[in-house]
C-alpha cells in the first residue's frame, strides 16, 4: 500500500470531525487534499472511528464502540458513477443504530436518504484472504431485513470513491429488522424488496442487485479487512449494500421496507 501522511490524514479528519459536530456539511476532500489516495481515505475513517470510540460518538453520544461494518457501492450502476470496479466499506459503532419501528433523530443527520438492505450477523469469525461464499454462509447466524441511513458530509453529495471511504462510506445511521431467519431458509438471490416513504413505494429490487448476491458482498468484505490485517468477528452486523435505489428522507417521514423471506423493517424520521 502507500504510505501516507498522519499529518495530513488528521488534518482531513479532523475537517470531516468538524463538518458532522457543527452538522454543516464540507466541502470535498478530494478537492481541499489535492492527490488523495484510497489508502489515505481509508486510514481518515479509520481515525474518525477511533475518535469516535475514544471520544465521543454522534452529537456528544458517550463513546462508541465497533458492532460491525456494512458494504457500500455494490451496483453496477453506482460503480460506473463513481467510475470504480469494486465496493467500498465503513465502520458500524453502536452509536448508530436505532431500533425497529423507532425515531431515527434528524439531529445527528446532515443530507439523510435510506435504502433498503440485507444484514447478517456473524456466529463465526471470517478473516480473508481466500474468503469464499460458502464459508459466508457457513458463518452466519442468521439474516436480517435492514435500512441503512446514509449520509454524507460531504456538502451536496459531490462525492468521489475516495470521498466517501474517508466519510466512513457515507454511513449515517441503521435499523435492524426484528425477525432473524436462517440463512439456509432464504434465497438471497432471487428476494424481492420493496420500500414505501409514507406509504408509497419509491424503491424495489432484488439480492441479486447486491453484487450477484449479498453473500458476495460479505465475502469481498472479509477479504478487503484482510488486506488492511483485520477480519470480521462472530457477533457482528455486516449491512451487505443496497437491493434497490435510495430516497431522500427528512423529519415526519416514515420509511417501511419489506424483503420477502425476511419481513419488515421500520423507521420514523425527527427530533
Amino acid at each position: 500500500m502507500t504510505p501516507v501522511d498522519p499529518e495530513r490524514v488528521e488534518r482531513a479528519a479532523q475537517v470531516l470531525w468538524d463538518a458532522q459536530s457543527g452538522t454543516t456539511p464540507c466541502a470535498p476532500l478530494s478537492q481541499s487534499f489535492e492527490g488523495l489516495s484510497v489508502q489515505e481515505a481509508y486510514a481518515i475513517q479509520a481515525l474518525v472511528g477511533r475518535w469516535r470510540e475514544l471520544r465521543h460518538g454522534l452529537n456528544g453520544a458517550r463513546p462508541a464502540r465497533l458492532v460491525g461494518h456494512k458494504v457500500g457501492l455494490t451496483s453496477e450502476a453506482i460503480q460506473s458513477w463513481l467510475k470504480v470496479s469494486e465496493p467500498d466499506f465503513g465502520l458500524l459503532l453502536s452509536d448508530m443504530v436505532v431500533n425497529d419501528s423507532m425515531v431515527a433523530s434528524t439531529s445527528t443527520l446532515l443530507q439523510p436518504r435510506a435504502e433498503a438492505e440485507v444484514a447478517f450477523v456473524l456466529g463465526s469469525d471470517l478473516s480473508g484472504p481466500g474468503v469464499t461464499a460458502a464459508q459466508v454462509v457457513h458463518a452466519t447466524e442468521y439474516v436480517m431485513a435492514a435500512i441503512e441511513i446514509i449520509d454524507s458530509r460531504i456538502a451536496d453529495w459531490k462525492i468521489t470513491y475516495e470521498d466517501t471511504i474517508a466519510d466512513n462510506a457515507s454511513s449515517g445511521l441503521f435499523v435492524l429488522g426484528g425477525r432473524p431467519r436462517k440463512i439456509e431458509d432464504v434465497d438471497l438471490r432471487l428476494c424481492g424488496m420493496a420500500m414505501r416513504k409514507n406509504g408509497r413505494v419509491v424503491s424495489t429490487g432484488a439480492g441479486a442487485a447486491c453484487l450477484g448476491h449479498p453473500v458476495n458482498a460479505v465475502a469481498w468484505l472479509a477479504n478487503k479487512l484482510g488486506e488492511f490485517g483485520q477480519g470480521l468477528k462472530a457477533g457482528q452486523v455486516v449491512l451487505s449494500g443496497a437491493l434497490g435505489p435510495v430516497c431522500d428522507v427528512a423529519e415526519g417521514d416514515f420509511v417501511e421496507a419489506e424483503i420477502s423471506g425476511l419481513g419488515r423493517v421500520t423507521v420514523r424520521f425527527g427530533e
